[in-house]
């Protein structure tokens, strides 16, 4: 019996998938820790995490899916990683980590990727990036350059999260297209890396990991990990992605036209395109997909809200409710609109459809006669779709329609209200499936060894669980408190000008 194992290293938890590589039928699945996993921020804007952790979490999740099912180590025959995006791991010469992770909603190089983009030019920077340098992966090793010199002059590599994780595996540093596009290091015109950010920053290019494809083996497990892992030694590390790119493969979405949508830590509106299109201000940003070729171009153009899941992780641990289904329950005792309250859910750093400002999450129109905990709730929730809708909004300038959309029966999703609000103030068809990251590291794994001929024949077994239409019965409701939303949202942005 061939098995897949899939990870997903996240910055809540690390979560792990056993599948079963004929029927797509997922064996066992565990998550580490019980807690979310501690962001550290030193400063405002700073967001940090220990990258040895997520490797302690790692072993920790394999041995939990040991416990729970009985497989033999020669029967895993790949292993596939899913990552939190944009986060900078660097290491010496002997693979030790020189300081912890700047990772994704870490705000500290927006200023740095905005003079690049001055300098560079921004034409260039749109037309040959996709993206300005903003707040990603090459910007912040540019801040350890001019912040951490001592630190900067002992780095061996620079690498994503899940690159990371590849080289606690196997041993070896490596990196794929799609990794740096997402670090603002591909050049989409010469279709290789992109020298103008790395000579800008003056960054010196041995310290980029080797490329090689995102479906490939990439390396083999070692002895020793192997044994702590209860796991064969020479078993196949053949897939790799950043967590948003991946979570449209986990949906089967890999053609232009089809969406993907998540909605934990943070939220996110992932459309396919085989054109490089691109945002003059950003606001939205295009990588290279899971399943990029130059002969057949594939593209993710990607909407972020850093303040989704978060917003209501925040409520659940401050306003005395039980779990999240009791909150999603309370939340669906307010009307829509939540009788004027409205919440901004922008409190998780610089946001790149605000042009990476950081206005913070702001609540207006309280009224202490009115509004309850369900109020709280309901406006929280509605805050979140509204944030995203306008995202959506700016993807419809750069071409990309929400028509139906796939999303993961998972985190804010799993809310019917939720669920209901985003399919009736985008218009689309939500359809929710039983999948998460993990699994679609553990099929993209599949892909990647050979055992499935390509990305289309990885999704035996997946069916959506739920279809949610747009209520009509609420639209009208829903569009006018949207419009009340987006002036505050207006307002906001204008005092922070």
């Amino acid at each position: 019996m061939a098995l897949l194992l899939g990870y997903d290293v996240g910055s809540s938890s690390i979560k792990a998938t056993l599948m079963e590589a004929e029927t797509g039928k997922v064996l066992a699945m565990a998550a580490s820790p019980e807690k979310e996993l501690e962001i550290i921020a030193k400063k405002p804007g700073w967001a940090e995490q220990h990258p040895q952790t997520w490797w302690e979490n790692v072993i920790a999740a394999t041995q939990k899916i040991k416990t729970r099912t009985n497989f033999a180590a020669d029967d895993v025959k790949a292993i596939g990683i899913s990552y939190q995006m944009h986060g900078l791991v660097i290491v010496d010469k002997n693979h030790e980590v020189l300081r912890p992770a700047i990772i994704w909603c870490d705000s500290r190089a927006v200023e740095i990727g905005r003079k690049a983009a001055k300098s560079i030019g921004e034409k260039k920077c749109l037309t040959h990036l996709l993206n300005s340098p903003g707040n990603f992966t090459a910007s912040k090793l540019k801040w350890v350059k001019d912040s951490e010199p001592k630190i900067f002059s002992k780095i061996h590599k620079m690498m994503l999260p899940g690159d990371y994780i590849a080289m606690k595996l196997t041993g070896e540093i490596r990196t794929t297209p799609s990794g740096f596009s997402e670090g603002i290091m591909w050049d989409f015109k010469k279709q290789e890396l992109a020298n103008l950010v790395l000579e800008h920053y003056r960054i010196p290019e041995e310290l980029v990991a080797e490329v090689v494809p995102t479906f490939s083996v990439q390396g083999y497990i070692t002895a020793e990990v192997a044994a702590a892992l209860g796991l064969k030694a020479s078993t196949p590390v053949s897939y790799r992605a950043g967590d948003q790119p991946n979570n449209a493969l986990s949906l089967n979405v890999l053609n232009p036209g089809e969406i993907a949508a998540t909605a934990g830590t943070s939220g996110v509106v992932y459309g396919i395109t085989a054109e490089a299109k691109y945002d003059p201000k950003s606001r939205v940003n295009t990588f290279v997909h899971v399943n990029h070729t130059p002969k057949k171009p594939r593209y993710g153009v990607l909407l972020c809200l850093n303040g989704t899941g978060i917003l209501n992780s925040w409520l659940k641990h401050n306003t005395g409710t039980i779990d999240y289904p009791q909150m999603n329950a309370l939340a669906e005792n307010a009307p829509v609109g939540s009788e004027g309250l409205v919440i901004l859910p922008y409190g998780n750093g610089a946001e790149r459809t605000l042009e990476n400002r950081n206005i913070g999450t702001s609540i207006h129109g309280l009224n202490f006669n009115i509004h309850n905990r369900a109020h709280l709730l309901r406006a929280a929730q509605e805050g979140i779709v509204f944030a995203l809708n306008y995202g959506v909004g700016i993807m419809r300038q750069v071409g990309v329609e929400a028509r139906t959309v796939r999303a993961g029966y998972a985190n804010m999703f799993l809310s019917p209200l939720f669920a209901e609000a985003f399919a009736t103030v985008t218009q689309s068809v939500v359809e929710l499936y039983n999948t998460d990251g993990s699994q679609g590291a553990a099929r993209g794994a599949g892909v990647g060894s050979g055992i499935y001929k390509g990305p289309k024949d990885a999704f035996v077994g997946l069916q959506p669980v739920k279809k949610i239409e747009p209520n009509g019965e609420l639209t009208e409701a829903y569009q006018q408190t949207y419009e009340r939303w987006e002036d505050v949202l207006k307002h906001q942005l204008e005092r922070s000008s």
